[in-house]
Formats: C-alpha cells, sequence, structure tokens
C-alpha cells in the first residue's frame, strides 16, 4: 500500500540555507548555551552574556557563508562583537544570508538561575531578516489556529490597536475555549499595568515574566505549551527572532516600533531627548519619525523564503530542558529548530569527548 511521501516532499521544498546551514545553526546554539550555563546562577549576567556571545562567533565564523549581523548586540559603537553589520562566516560558497541573534536571551534570568535563558538565533536570504533599530516594539503574538480562524472569519482579525477584550475574544473562538481559559504572557514592567489589568478584567489569565518574552512567542504556536497570546512592548530584536520562528509555524505576530521614553510613559521632555538621539540613527536605516507607526507583520518583519531558526535552553524554558553540565565540558542540550520547509526538530544532543571516562546513558 502507497504511504504519504511526507518527509520527502518537505525535503525537496526545502532551500539552500535550510539544507546546508541548518544542521550546523544547531551546534551554534548549542554551543553558546553550553558557554553561557557554566555561569548560570554566578550573578554575573554581562559576563555570561559575554562568553555566549564569544562562543556563537566562533562557531558562526566556521559556517561557509557570507553573512551580515541583522539583529546583534548592537550598534558597532556599542558591542565589540556581532554587533549590528558585521559580517561573519568563511566567506567561502554563494551563500548570503541575514542574521538575527540573541546568543543569552534573558540574561538576568541566566545570572539568577531562573528558567526561561536561551541561546538564540535565525537566518534568512539576503534582505529576507528586518533591520531594525534597538528600541522596542509593541506586539501580540498568536498561533497558527488563530490564523486558520481569521481566514475563515475576515472580519475578526486580531488588531494591534484594538481593545485587549476584543483581541481575546478572536483567540478564543479560534482555539474553541472561553477566554477565562487563555493564558496571556506578558513581560512584568510597570508600562504593562494598564493592560495586564484588561486582560484580567476580560476575564484571561495572565503569566508574568521578568524577562525573555521570546520563547512564550514561539510557544502560542505549539500545542500543549499552555501559552495562547503574548502581548507587550519588549526589544526589537526579540521581536524579529519571534518572527522568524513563527512564520515557519504558521502563526502571527503583529508589531510596531515604540521609543523606550514613550512606552514607559517619561516626560515630553525625556521623549525629545530621545527623538533627537536616535532618529538620526533610525532615518539611516529608512525609518522617519512617522514609520514608527508603521504595523509591521509576520511578512514585514521576516519576508524571506529560506528562514531557519534554533533555540537551545540555558535553563528549564516552556518546552525545552535545561543544559546539563557533565564536567570538563562534558554537556547534555536541548534545541528547537526548524526551517521554512515546514520540519521541526526537538534535538537531544549530547556531547562528551571521552566515552571512556564518561559513558553514554539515556
Amino acid at each position: 500500500m502507497p504511504h504519504p511521501k511526507t518527509v520527502e516532499k518537505m525535503f525537496e521544498c526545502a532551500g539552500p540555507i535550510e539544507y546546508k546551514l541548518l544542521p550546523r545553526l544547531i551546534h551554534v546554539t548549542e554551543a553558546a548555551a553550553i558557554a553561557a550555563a557554566y555561569q548560570m546562577g554566578r550573578g554575573d549576567k554581562h559576563f555570561a552574556d559575554q562568553v555566549a556571545v564569544a562562543s556563537m562567533r566562533r562557531m558562526l565564523n566556521k559556517l561557509d557563508m557570507q553573512g551580515i549581523i541583522k539583529i546583534g548586540e548592537g550598534e558597532r559603537d556599542e558591542a565589540p562583537m556581532l554587533y549590528i553589520g558585521e559580517e561573519v562566516g568563511t566567506g567561502v560558497g554563494d551563500l548570503e544570508v541575514d542574521i538575527a541573534v540573541d546568543p543569552l536571551e534573558g540574561t538576568n534570568l541566566c545570572a539568577d538561575g531562573c528558567p526561561g535563558s536561551v541561546a538564540v538565533m535565525a537566518m534568512a536570504e539576503r534582505g529576507g531578516i528586518f533591520h531594525g533599530p534597538d528600541i522596542y516594539m509593541d506586539k501580540i503574538v498568536v498561533g497558527p489556529d488563530v490564523v486558520r480562524y481569521e481566514k475563515e472569519h475576515p472580519d475578526e482579525r486580531i488588531d494591534l490597536d484594538a481593545p485587549v477584550r476584543q483581541n481575546l475574544e478572536i483567540v478564543a473562538k479560534a482555539l474553541g475555549r472561553n477566554v477565562e481559559e487563555l493564558v496571556v504572557v506578558i513581560l512584568d514592567r510597570p508600562r504593562h499595568a494598564q493592560k495586564i489589568t484588561e486582560i484580567r478584567e476580560a476575564g484571561a489569565r495572565v503569566r508574568l515574566v521578568t524577562d525573555g518574552d521570546l520563547m512564550p512567542g514561539v510557544a502560542t504556536a505549539i500545542r500543549g505549551s499552555g501559552i495562547h497570546m503574548v502581548m507587550g512592548a519588549g526589544g526589537s530584536g526579540e521581536a524579529v527572532l519571534t518572527a522568524a520562528a513563527i512564520k515557519i509555524l504558521g502563526g502571527k505576530i503583529l508589531a510596531r516600533l515604540v521609543l523606550p521614553s514613550v512606552a514607559n510613559g517619561k516626560s515630553k521632555e525625556k521623549i525629545q531627548e530621545e527623538i533627537e538621539e536616535k532618529m538620526p540613527r533610525l532615518e539611516n536605516m529608512g525609518i522617519t519619525l512617522e514609520k514608527l507607526n508603521d504595523v509591521l507583520d509576520t511578512e514585514r518583519l521576516v519576508p524571506g523564503k529560506d528562514v531557519i531558526f534554533s533555540s537551545t535552553a540555558v535553563t528549564p524554558g516552556h518546552f525545552l530542558r535545561e543544559t546539563r553540565l557533565f564536567g570538563g565540558g562534558d554537556a547534555r542540550v536541548h534545541t528547537i529548530s526548524m526551517g521554512a520547509s515546514g520540519a521541526v526538530r526537538f534535538t537531544d544532543s549530547i556531547y562528551i569527548k571521552d566515552k571512556q571516562e564518561t559513558p553514554l546513558y539515556l
């Protein structure tokens, strides 16, 4: 009896970046996660980030590609490594890729030994990743069930400017749940106080996170994660990385750039100071003051067709297990990786140099 050729057909859809680089990308995030894991719980978030950045950069520079960092550790004058615009890779071959990185998402979480810290990155063909500034993005993230519902009900769509209750009701109907059964993840920040109140008044449940709303965004597209929606303003780089995974998983993100002074309700004077400080850089990226109000959907954040994504847990995550250290550099790590073909992998990797001294075990 003939069998469905799902694997073969999906493999045929893999582009050159997924085919050649995704298997290597996994090693990049795993190396960064292991480096950071040695600093877990030591209270020094800067050094934890530093070792993760250095490890990720070394691994990237071993890949046969011509890579440019589009989302990184900051502007060139702010970050010594993996800064925006830095060229990475050996330069060998014809693969030209744009790269978004967060070598240690949740630096505080790692330093304090709290759940949710990961090493994460995404790649796409040249022009395939939003080249954005290091400011905030206000966002809503939902999974593929909501996308399907919107197609079936074109008059009911998630809207960044709609009342919180209205968006929650759409998500509830898409998931076949009551609003009271929804869980919304949002960063625990004073700027979100009103939004948190509105979510609760609508009847939904709130899961506050002190840092790291990237992986909860990815979790909205994974049934059984217990996360149905992510809302609120966080880093623009994290939003773009979320968009890369969400695009592959069939979910949806809506986002809008926002200056931190505006998001945090600062005075008119502080807002004007930040405008004068940051607008020259934004305008060099083609972002005018008027364009700050544009709503950026999944396709605008990640327009690429050959997109790949990998994330490795440092500390326990929403659906990933923490990195475990065995001594002498040996470790076991848990990674989610995916490509535009639609193939998703949960990888349990064990790195042991000497199998006689440290036997492999289940």
